[in-house]
């Protein structure tokens, strides 16, 4: 187990120190009793949240609240027990307001929800290579009616295309303003949805015509990076470990989840697919490809793409970057930016 963790650490490049339980918010009255917190906790554990009382004050009550929102209550300074099975993947803010002599005061804490799952190792088959523009620092990668789609960013270069991956040939392209960096892109509902990275701002264009139909601004303060859609909802990165959820009629946020191989945190979610139920999901500068579960924010899967480096011959030749699913085929396209090659793989266990 400890030769696999660490192995998954190198392949997604993330930290295993232990970040711990830091004392934030807390007063002089009662503190969260925080002796017997683990490190980290799981959706399959529960938290005892009871209260430290220095002053012994006469507590007549406690209120319990996770995140805000209140969870419980108990007589005098009994502990709460509270299950952690429903709550996000990431910190958790807790919360116990004492009421004494008509008075009330507030203890906080902050734990983290890590992953329970160990990720599955898998490989991968290269069925076909095909060429890839040199010039594309690929953004965005999906198929749309057996077409590959691509969108690219750099100001004043970037664009997005439909194109016949195995001769190259533009069907037609798409530039965009010099103003914009290209980012993500998805065909959802005969619309295609594209976004910027730091210009805070989507379009939404007709599928079949490219026409522009709409432009949007982001409800968050966030980056634009990755799009996928789970032919109901859009899923989009902003370079953290969140995966943003949207509605696309309303390109509202509704929803989010926060990325976590076992009990380290994968910060930089990029370009993203949407594969039989799962996110597959770039990490960005790592040659790997996260397989997550788009409901809980597991990974639960890791492909090391470490072994395409050598087929690349471009010396300019960027990161990996770029996941289109082929369901005709049933097969997944891979590239990177400024990459010479795309490759058509197959993946198993």
């Amino acid at each position: 187990m400890k030769k696999h963790n660490i192995l998954i650490a190198i392949l997604l490049g993330i930290s295993l120190v232990n970040c711990g339980n830091t004392k934030n918010g807390e007063n002089s009255i009662f503190t969260i009793d925080d002796s017997a917190f683990p490190a980290h906790f799981t959706s399959t554990e529960s938290v005892s949240i009871g209260i430290l009382n220095p002053n012994s004050k006469e507590v007549d009550s406690v209120a319990y609240f996770v995140n805000d929102k209140k969870v419980g209550s108990t007589k005098g300074t009994e502990k709460f027990k509270f299950e952690l099975k429903d709550q996000k993947l990431g910190y958790q803010y807790l919360k116990a307001t004492a009421y004494f002599g008509g008075d009330s005061s507030d203890a906080t804490k902050r734990i983290e929800l890590v992953s329970s799952i160990t990720p599955k190792l898998l490989k991968y088959k290269i069925i076909n290579t095909f060429p890839h523009d040199t010039a594309s620092f690929t953004e965005g990668f999906e198929f749309h009616n057996d077409t590959l789609c691509e969108s690219t960013g750099q100001k004043g270069t970037s664009y997005f295309r439909k194109y016949d991956y195995k001769t190259g040939k533009i069907y037609k392209q798409i530039d965009l303003d010099a103003k914009y960096f290209g980012e993500g892109i998805t065909f959802i509902n005969g619309k295609l949805y594209q976004l910027t990275w730091q210009e805070k701002t989507g379009f939404i264009y007709d599928a079949k015509t490219l026409k522009l139909e709409k432009t949007f601004t982001f409800e968050k303060d966030i980056e634009g990076w990755g799009m996928t859609n789970d032919g109901t909802y859009i899923y989009q990165t902003d370079g953290t470990e969140k995966i943003w959820k949207m509605d696309p009629k309303t390109q509202k946020m509704i929803d989010h989840i926060n990325v976590y191989s076992g009990d380290s945190k994968i910060k930089a979610i990029n370009e993203l697919e949407w594969i039989d139920g799962k996110i597959y999901s770039n990490v960005w500068q790592k040659d790997a490809i996260a397989v997550v579960n788009p409901s809980t924010g597991d990974v639960e899967g890791i492909l090391n793409m470490s072994g395409l480096k050598k087929f690349i011959k471009n010396k300019n030749a960027d990161v990996l970057n770029g996941i289109a699913y082929n369901p005709k085929t049933k097969t997944i396209f891979i590239t990177g930016k400024y990459w010479d090659k795309m490759f058509e793989i197959t993946v198993s266990e």
